[in-house]
């Protein structure tokens, strides 16, 4: 075998290897670059930052009341009771009926979208946000401080959405009414009964 044919096997060789070691590189970052989009992949114009099963409770306030929602150590939803200014009774109850009506609820209150957004502004108490009807918290497992707050403004004029401040983020978005209503209701049927529910005159 002559040196010529040699060395062409040589170089034809070391373009087969390389380009193997090129392919293995580009199908690492294509696998990073999946597994970076899927962990950030969460979509924006979701209400809650996080998805609903990585809540463990939600407190939703209305007329002078704060009603608490808590998941118990098997993740089950219960209605932790009223607290009312210095009141310091409340409930502690878990029934299976009670924590299913719950966890629709909450499930889905989870999946609000945004629908529009506005910077927040001197325009904010057209909104009915600065005197909000309804406060929402949300909080993560054992945690005391919330991971989001939504002070619940006017229906809009269309009928069919609710103005939302998102606290701390001067930001004022619109959601379906529906969702807010849905909490009333599921206040109405489990933390207050004499609460009356949603009805066009609470329409702006």
């Amino acid at each position: 075998m002559s040196p010529v044919r040699v060395r062409r096997g040589l170089v034809i060789v070391w373009l087969l290897l390389g380009a193997l070691v090129l392919g293995i590189g580009v199908l690492e970052l294509t696998d990073r670059l999946g597994a970076s989009s899927a962990g950030g992949g969460a979509d924006a114009r979701m209400l809650l930052p996080v998805p609903i099963d990585q809540v463990g409770a939600i407190e939703i306030a209305d007329a002078g009341r704060l009603h608490r929602f808590e998941r118990d150590a098997a993740g089950a939803w219960f209605y932790h009771g009223v607290h009312a200014g210095a009141q310091t009774a409340h409930t502690h109850a878990t029934d299976p009926a009670q924590a299913e009506r719950i966890q629709r609820a909450f499930a889905a209150f989870g999946r609000t979208r945004v629908e529009r957004d506005w910077a927040f502004d001197r325009e904010g108490t057209a909104y009915g946000v600065t005197t909000p009807e309804i406060f929402v918290l949300v909080y993560r497992p054992s945690q005391s401080q919330p991971l989001a707050q939504y002070a619940v403004g006017h229906v809009a004029p269309d009928t069919v959405s609710r103005y939302v401040l998102v606290v701390g983020s001067r930001k004022v978005v619109a959601i379906p009414s529906y969702q807010i209503d849905n909490l009333v209701a599921l206040i109405q049927a489990v933390g207050d009964p004499a609460r009356p529910g949603p009805s066009s005159a609470d329409r702006r």
